[in-house]
């Protein structure tokens, strides 16, 4: 059986700051971020804590490859990303993980 995953995209309250990830277990993984379960990381160093964008993919390598795609290009492709589904850039945790 394939592996599913899931690209998201964590930023800041300010919106300075944006991190790209892809994982198997999108609540889990947006939930460690949120508490800085990994104090050391990027993302709890830049206090990216809102999930502002996601997309899932059948396959787990399309998702890998999304990421890899999305963390080599430009902030304005992320911005136009996140806008495309989330113009007000909402924290999308609640309406998604239920908080």
């Amino acid at each position: 059986m394939d592996k599913t995953g899931t690209v998201y995209i964590m930023s800041s309250p300010n919106r300075t700051t944006l991190y790209v990830g892809v994982t198997s277990d999108l609540c889990d993984r947006v939930w460690k971020h949120r508490t800085k379960f990994y104090p050391d990381s990027f993302s709890a160093k830049y206090n990216c804590v809102m999930l502002v964008y996601f997309q899932s993919y059948r396959l787990v390598t399309d998702a890998i490859n999304e990421e890899k795609r999305l963390k080599g290009g430009r902030r304005k492709q992320k911005d136009d990303l996140i806008m495309s589904m989330n113009p007000g850039w909402v924290d999308l945790w609640d309406s998604v993980c239920g908080g």
